[in-house]
């Protein structure tokens, strides 16, 4: 259940970073905004009234011939505190001997060569002393491999991700994510309103067993209303590539290479749910209950054809080199908004406008519904590139043809810098979501090529 704030900030109070209303955590470094303690009202009025003349003391003459006054030190003037009474006398320069007048006692005698003698304050006096750079510059230096802190460059990072001199919270290892192969491409990233980043990628190279390419891309969007959504995601991006990595080379067809991979995905993630200790509760009707879930899309370029496998609303799209050709979604969501579609209730627009819109219908997890892995073929009789994808892209270039207007013109050929304009679309138009996207080129094969 979601609670009110303590207190509304405009900016964060650890990094200054921009708030939203309603937020509860810092987006950038994760302060913690509940525990911020409430600022003091302001008073009726001033402590000292507007126009109240202050008795400065004049200052003392500048000596003939010289271009500074004299030097004051805070001893040589007397002042109160807010009661009204008389301050201790400070000796504020550890570096000098004490002033006879500052310490009450006699200067002592310095040798011409020897070092200065050590403050010694009377009883009842303290020190203020400024952090003297020169200690700083003689801090121990890490040692060779140790993390340090982004804020204050000095710290080293605990095991929490947090800095041990400032505490400030660190950028998490998933926070952005790229890969590159000679043949596809990925990046991931947070957005700019999640806290962490619950989407998960795998892109591989192999080969069929005739030896020619095949290139895969997995992306996966963990399910945030469920427990460990990044958890599912990463579990289900690495079993459906090691099931691809191990199907393709051995022939088998992929599409059914994905429709497996999607099975092990599937798996990986129930298994998340598998606690241990639990072995009296296989019967408990709630045991799955909110388990971890994630989206599944995927695609294959091989032997000439492009094939994609999906559960739920994460999505893959065809762009043609040539943009004259019309290009084309190749997935359908497994959401609400689909589903009001397909039955002709609502058109897509304003299905899509509905606040139900991306309530998925279908996910990986121990408390699916029932796992029903879509995949399809294509062969497409031009160049172009496939783009995998999670909704924090496709919220902002939904139909094919405002995604192919987004791909850069050269993506085929430079897919790493596709994706990353890919994303910086997303953040630029508000990067509410994760995003995550993968690109895939698509050559068309040399005339005879291919499988016998």
């Amino acid at each position: 259940m979601s609670q009110k704030p303590q207190h509304e900030f405009s900016a964060c109070p650890g990094c200054a970073e921009p708030l939203e209303s309603g937020d509860r955590f810092c987006g950038a470094c994760g302060y913690d905004l509940a525990a911020v303690p409430a600022a003091a009202p302001e008073p009726d009025r001033p402590t000292v009234a507007i126009g109240t003349p202050v008795n400065w003391p004049e200052p003392p003459p500048r000596e003939p011939g010289s271009l500074s006054t004299a030097t004051q030190h805070p001893g040589d003037l007397p002042g109160t505190d807010s009661g009204g009474r008389d301050l201790p006398t400070m000796a504020v320069r550890t570096d000098d001997p004490p002033r006879p007048e500052a310490a009450g006692a006699p200067l002592a005698a310095e040798a011409a060569d020897g070092p200065e003698p050590p403050v010694s304050p009377a009883e009842g006096d303290f020190t203020l002393a400024a952090p003297d750079p020169r200690a700083a510059a003689q801090l121990a230096t890490p040692p060779a491999g140790t993390k340090l802190c982004v804020a204050c460059r000095a710290g080293a990072v605990d095991a929490d991700g947090y800095c041990e001199n400032c505490g400030h919270a660190q950028p998490r290892e998933r926070d952005h994510m790229e890969q590159e192969l000679s043949t596809v491409a990925a990046v991931s990233d947070r957005g700019l309103r999640h806290h962490r980043n619950e989407d998960a990628f795998t892109v591989s190279a192999t080969a069929l067993p005739d030896g020619s390419p095949a290139s895969l891309a997995i992306v996966c969007d963990g399910v945030s209303s469920a427990t460990r959504p990044d958890e599912a995601s990463a579990a289900a991006a690495r079993a459906a590539g090691q099931s691809l990595l191990s199907a393709l080379p051995r022939g088998t067809h992929p599409q059914q290479a994905m429709h497996e991979a999607i099975v092990a995905a599937s798996e990986a993630v129930n298994s998340l749910a598998e606690e241990p200790g639990q072995d009296g509760m296989e019967h408990d009707q709630h045991r799955h209950q909110n388990a971890p879930a994630c989206t599944i899309v995927g695609a294959i370029v091989a032997d000439g054809l492009l094939i994609v496998g999906w559960v739920g609303d994460s999505r893959a799209y065809w762009v043609p080199d040539d943009r004259t050709s019309p290009p084309a979604r190749l997935t359908q969501d497994d959401s609400w908004a689909a589903q009001m579609v397909a039955t002709g209730l609502m058109n897509e627009a304003e299905a899509y406008a509905d606040a139900r819109a991306h309530a998925i219908t279908g996910w990986l997890g121990a408390d699916a519904y029932e796992l029903e892995p879509h995949t399809a073929a294509f062969k497409p009789d031009r160049p172009g590139v496939v783009v995998v994808c999670t909704d924090g892209l496709w919220n902002y270039a939904e139909a094919a043809d405002d995604m192919a207007r987004v791909v850069p013109a050269d993506a085929a050929g430079r897919p790493l810098h596709g994706a990353q304009v890919l994303v910086g679309h997303a953040l630029d138009g508000g990067g509410h979501d994760n995003v995550t996207v993968a690109l895939l080129p698509f050559t068309l094969l040399p005339q005879g090529a291919g499988s016998a």
